[in-house]
């Protein structure tokens, strides 16, 4: 299928699109068991949340405390019996992670606050209609539901969706660029009949007055 039959007259592939590394791959379904794998224990985090009672921060401190409490006994035991000390990785951040991770933060921060500032200032109207039809809509998902099912179900969607699109892609853009031109179609038709119309009104009540 060539491009012109293609949503948004794209060239590349999705694969392509979605970066072509590690993250494409799993998206895709490209390595089926690491794909399958986040699936699982994603699925079983959100069932111990769920049915246990537990709060991500409650989980987290009991986890880390079991862990260095485990690890200081072996400290402990391993210098009373003359045995090698737990393996390690040196807990060390360098100067120049700390500043390539600052700059990208800093770099996000601003273009969120020259945005936000635009917005308050009333500089960029598409701007804000799409900001506000974005918090309107996480405003109504989220009286729907909780953050961690919204994000476990965000997950599956971005397992599943790119991979069935990819499969049956063909399909899909051949019904969806249709369905569009039926689309255009209908909103000519209503534009002749009635935005044309009510221009023309509206012109004559200026000539009349």
């Amino acid at each position: 299928m060539g491009s012109s039959n293609r949503l948004f007259y794209r060239e590349r592939s999705v694969h392509e699109i979605l970066g072509g590394g590690l993250v494409a791959d799993v998206m895709l379904w490209r390595r089926g068991n690491l794909t399958m794998g986040i699936l699982l224990v994603t699925l079983a985090a959100w069932v111990v949340f769920e049915k246990s009672g537990y709060t991500l921060l409650s989980l987290v401190s009991n986890v880390l405390l079991l862990l260095i409490v485990i690890l200081f006994l072996w400290a402990k035991s391993a210098a009373i019996l003359n045995r090698p000390a737990p393996p390690l990785p040196e807990l060390y951040l360098s100067e120049e992670m700390v500043n390539e991770v600052g700059a990208f933060i800093r770099s996000h921060v601003n273009d969120f606050l020259s945005a936000s500032q635009d917005i308050a200032l009333g500089k960029d109207a598409r701007l804000f209609f799409k900001a506000a039809a974005y918090l309107l809509l996480i405003s109504v998902v989220g009286s729907l539901t909780d953050f961690l099912t919204l994000g476990y179900t965000s997950l599956v969607v971005v397992l599943t969706v790119p991979a069935l699109y990819e499969r049956y892609e063909d399909y899909i853009d051949s019904y969806t660029i249709l369905g569009y031109r039926k689309m255009q179609q209908l909103y000519v038709k209503f534009d002749s009949k009635f935005v044309n119309r009510f221009r023309k009104w509206i012109l004559e009540r200026q000539k009349l007055s």
